[in-house]
């Protein structure tokens, strides 16, 4: 053993020689590799109006964490099935940093991927280098569980905003200017509303003497903007997710219910008196905005949406942005709903680090999102550059809750300037407590560019307390691992026939008394009454952690 020892001591020594030699050349290896910034790829989804690699908040995220991006880039079309290529075909990247209003992983792609190692836990990261998650989980204790499989592990981080206007995302807006030419009170109720659209029909309001207005329209995305939910929801709870209702405890599937039918029947009647665009069930949110924007005329008489930015232009210059107003809830016959989400919150993970990434570009990406956790981070990611895009109040500006100090202001773009290419947008959107979102400056002025936010707020007043007492929380309901492919399977399969199914009953390919029996057991043939069982076992033990806590 001692001659064992003795030969280790001396190899140590001859090598000790050897690098003192060659310590003036490696240290220049070393330093030249140390300067280098870290190679990182990252898939991501990327709108018209930017470019990622020559994006300013990129740029600034390389500098500061001494890192190189190597970005995999999709348009928002097809966002969901390009992702999940990307996976299956072995080649993904390090991290995906997602949009998860475009897209993100599902609570059972998190237990699938997490389970097959491809999805890297953060739990020891965070605890090592992410002092603000750290932090943020503390202060919201549901975001901890919102972000937790039930085998303990943080396989991915989901985008949390304490968006009071983004609760309540199903909003009609109507034509106010339209309104009071023809002399209309607001609608109240889903009868009151077809009078209105019949109206806007009829009655020529944009005065051009052409039959061209478009009483209602939507688009098809998923932030609002569906005509369905907003109007099914004088008839029975459609969250446009799960179609599942709470009543007592007990979980049932809306979309079989007789008050379901007697819904379509009125949309239906309204699509047959020409009062709902057909592009409504067919077409994207460029397409509705264009109806908004049409250039020769103002044709478009009310439309769904989270905010009306979405189909109208409400920026510097717009002709438009201030002529739409929002409509309550509307009483229907049996209900007055309207679809919530709390704080805007979505289950799953936008920010994941893969197992291809090295144990450097894993700490690097941790420390990138947590900085993505404060206030600073936030506003760079989301709105811009400062100086550019926002700015620090001055004396006398008042914040969104006068009760919490100014700490950001926007700038407005000017007229005719192209989109900044300094933020990341929606795929920026990390932490926005409240104490963040309501601290920026608002124009008391809410039809002014600067009093959007404000001019949301109160748009969003009228719809809170309008969801049901009870109802599935799907934000925060994870599902038995056991049991999560299936239910990722069995959902999307119902909720792409009853999706398909409403546009035929809506548009006359099928008949909502004639062809209702055979539509109900097709989603029996489905396995609806699996879904509803596994749903409801997810529910009761939801509840059940909740009342131990």
């Amino acid at each position: 053993m001692n001659k064992l020892i003795r030969l280790a001591c001396t190899v140590l020594s001859v090598c000790s020689v050897l690098l003192g030699l060659s310590s003036c050349s490696s240290a220049e290896q070393t330093g030249s590799e140390a300067d280098k910034p870290l190679r990182i790829s990252v898939f991501a989804q990327q709108d018209a109006g930017q470019n990622l690699k020559t994006n300013d908040f990129s740029r600034l995220l390389e500098q500061k964490f001494k890192v190189s991006f190597n970005w995999q880039t999709i348009p928002y079309e097809g966002a969901k099935e390009k992702r999940q290529i990307s996976l299956a075909n072995g080649h993904y990247p390090d991290a995906y940093i997602l949009t998860s209003y475009i897209d993100q992983f599902s609570q059972a792609d998190v237990i699938r991927y997490g389970k097959q190692g491809i999805l890297y836990p953060l739990n020891d990261l965070i605890e090592q280098y992410a002092p603000h998650i750290k932090a943020a989980f503390e202060q919201e204790p549901g975001l901890r569980a919102l972000n937790t499989a039930p085998d303990g592990n943080i396989y991915g981080l989901g985008a949390y905003s304490d968006c009071f206007h983004c609760s309540y995302p199903y909003k009609l807006w109507l034509n106010d200017k339209w309104l009071k030419k023809l002399g209309l009170q607001m609608p109240k109720t889903t009868e009151q509303l077809r009078e209105v659209l019949q109206a806007f029909k009829d009655g020529d309001p944009n005065g051009n003497g052409l039959p061209d207005e478009i009483p209602l329209s939507g688009s098809t995305e998923e932030f609002g903007v569906r005509v369905l939910p907003y109007l099914m929801n004088g008839f029975v709870y459609d969250d446009d997710r799960t179609y599942l209702n709470v009543a007592e405890g007990k979980v049932s599937l809306a979309a079989v219910k007789p008050e379901w039918r007697e819904g379509l029947k009125y949309v239906r009647s309204l699509y047959d008196q020409g009062l709902i665009d057909i592009g409504a069930f067919t077409q994207n949110s460029d397409a509705f905005y264009k109806l908004g924007e049409n250039a020769d005329a103002q044709i478009l008489g009310a439309g769904t949406a989270m905010h009306p930015a979405i189909f109208v232009n409400t920026g510097p210059g717009n002709k438009r942005g201030s002529d739409y107003v929002p409509v309550p809830p509307l009483e229907g016959p049996h209900a007055s709903y309207a679809v919530y989400y709390p704080s805007g919150i979505m289950p799953g993970a936008k920010f994941v680090i893969t197992d291809k990434a090295s144990p450097e570009a894993r700490i690097a990406l941790i420390r990138i999102a947590d900085y993505l956790f404060t206030p600073e981070g936030q506003a760079n990611a989301e709105i811009g550059k400062e100086g550019v895009d926002w700015r620090k109040p001055v004396q006398g500006e008042q914040a969104l809750d006068p009760d919490i100090p100014a700490a950001f202001a926007s700038i407005a773009p000017k007229e005719g300037d192209p989109p900044h290419n300094t933020r990341w947008s929606g795929m920026g959107h990390f932490y926005m407590p409240k104490s963040y979102r309501n601290s920026w400056v608002q124009d008391m002025d809410i039809y002014a560019p600067g009093g959007y936010e404000r001019r949301l707020f109160q748009a969003t007043e009228l719809y809170e307390g309008h969801e049901p007492k009870e109802y599935f929380p799907m934000w925060s309901v994870w599902i038995n691992p056991d049991s999560a492919d299936e239910a990722s399977l069995l959902q999307s399969n119902l909720k792409n026939e009853i999706d398909e199914s409403a546009m035929e009953f809506i548009t006359g390919q099928m008949d909502p008394d004639k062809d209702w029996t055979s539509y109900v057991t097709r989603l029996e043939s489905l396995d609806s009454d699996r879904y509803v069982e596994i749903m409801q076992q997810a529910y009761d033990r939801w509840l059940q952690e909740k009342n131990t806590k």
